[in-house]
């Protein structure tokens, strides 16, 4: 968790490295975005955690998914192609941010319905900015229907 606050957006962040897990955090952090980051580190446990099956029977809805797209038991594009095909859940937009900067991997991701498609920088500051513009777009800019919370 991030900032906890009433008015806080919930993001649930799919990721099997941790170090990029906690890059991620720290961004919203310094950006002084307010939400509740959750983290799973596969599309299975992500799934799980939308459905709220076992451990996340108590899973908040997120308003943003953020989605690694190489992860182990269920990769990002078999986990994004499972959101979007289920109606309760496929509005939830989903930014790939990932390290692959391939373009079948780009072209996959839109064409399975992900809302944004951003390569990870290397570079640790210029990293940390993406997921700050990131911030900035999505809380600031973005309109979503009423009942979003974004």
């Amino acid at each position: 968790m991030i900032i906890d606050h009433p008015n806080s957006v919930e993001i649930l962040l799919l990721e099997d490295e941790h170090a990029d897990a906690y890059l991620v955090k720290m961004a919203l952090r310094e950006g002084k975005v307010l939400a509740n980051l959750h983290h799973v580190v596969d599309g299975r446990e992500g799934l799980d955690f939308l459905e709220k099956k076992g451990a996340y029977e108590k899973a908040p809805r997120p308003d943003l998914i953020f989605l690694d797209l190489n992860m182990p038991r269920m990769n990002g594009c078999e986990f994004l192609a499972e959101l979007k095909s289920n109606p309760l859940l496929n509005d939830i937009p989903v930014i790939v941010l990932t390290t692959s900067d391939v373009e079948t991997d780009v072209v996959r991701s839109y064409q399975l319905g992900a809302a944004s498609y951003i390569s990870k920088p290397v570079d640790m500051a210029q990293f940390i900015d993406a997921i700050n513009q990131l911030g900035e777009y999505w809380f600031t800019l973005v309109r979503l229907p009423q009942g979003h919370k974004i």
